[in-house]
Order: structure tokens, then C-alpha cells, then sequence
């Protein structure tokens, strides 16, 4: 699910005018999505979006943190409610991990230097109150349902581009 939802959020990037790399490996690590688009006025705007879509969540987005892994002897996967404390830390190692790795920051610096937003797509969530502490570290949250709906409702830069064929599939008898 998460391939496919990653291949509608990078057409409606593309279709709002975004230059997008998708699926980028380093090492270990992986990037969603890289959008970079030029700017009228001169300069770019530069998105680094990460794609978590699930149809049934059964646990939360980030992992249970590293310190009460050991101290409890659980799984980073535990779907076991947590403190805010724990949600807080968990979710700092998740953007430590997704967004602020140093060999992810040098990639995104040596494509555009410039501000870059961390945005994270997300369809139906086991913890809303998750989403909560992403937007107080500054992540810009999209519902996948709300791309969709805008693909269906506006009109873009680009009409399509690689990812339509999919977009169309998912929105027969919507348009």
C-alpha cells in the first residue's frame, strides 16, 4: 500500500508543478519523496515528504523509543498505549531517523540548498494524538483522502504525469 500511496502523492506533486525523486536509497536509510519546484520570483521551494498510509494501523507511526525498548524489554513495533513523554521521544527518533539524518540533510543540501519543509502523508491513523506532536515539531501533515479529493477538484499546472494511470484507477466513478 505504502509503494502505491507514495506513487499518488508524487503525481499530485508533479501535477502542482514539483520536480519529485522518489524512492531514494542511502545506505540503509530510504527518502520518500524529494519535490523541488522553481519559483516564479526566482529560488525554489524544496518539500522532503514521507508517505505513511495504512488501511487498518494496528500500532502507532513512530517506533516505541530506544531507552524504554531496553528498559521494558519490548519490541520497537509494541503497540502498547504510551505517555506522551514516550510518544514525544519516539516521534523525535522517528524525524531523527526519517528527516534529520545527517546523510539525508547533505543529499537534500547538494540537490537545493535552501530551506527544505518535512511534510508526512498519512491515511487512517491508530493514534490521532500522534499527529499532534509531528505538527509541534513543525511536520506539515496531509491526509492522503485530501490529495486525492484536490486531484479530482482542481485544476493543475500539469494535467498528468507518470503516476495518472494509478490516479485514474482510484478515482473512477469520482470525476
Amino acid at each position: 500500500m505504502a509503494l502505491l500511496a507514495e506513487e499518488v502523492v508524487d503525481e499530485w506533486l508533479n501535477r502542482n508543478g514539483y520536480f519529485t525523486i522518489r524512492g531514494i536509497k542511502i545506505g540503509v536509510h530510504e527518502i520518500d519523496i524529494l519535490a523541488i519546484k522553481p519559483l516564479p520570483q526566482g529560488g525554489h521551494e524544496c518539500r522532503h515528504v514521507e508517505v505513511q498510509a495504512s488501511i487498518n494501523p494496528v500500532a502507532y507511526i513512530s517506533k516505541v523509543p530506544k531507552a524504554i525498548q531496553k528498559k521494558r524489554g519490548i519490541g520497537p513495533d509494541n503497540a502498547k498505549t504510551r505517555s506522551m513523554e514516550e510518544l514525544t521521544e519516539g516521534v523525535a527518533e522517528w524525524l531523527e531517523k526519517k528527516f534529520y539524518h545527517p546523510k539525508k540533510r547533505k543529499l537534500r543540501d547538494s540537490l537545493c540548498r535552501g530551506k527544505w519543509s518535512f511534510e508526512l502523508v498519512v491515511h487512517a491513523v491508530r493514534h490521532p494524538e500522534e499527529l499532534a506532536v509531528f505538527r509541534d515539531a513543525n511536520i506539515v501533515i496531509h491526509q492522503l483522502d485530501d490529495i486525492i479529493t484536490e486531484m479530482v477538484g482542481h485544476r493543475h499546472l500539469i494535467r498528468s504525469a507518470s503516476g495518472n494511470d494509478l490516479v485514474d484507477l482510484i478515482l473512477l466513478g469520482k470525476t
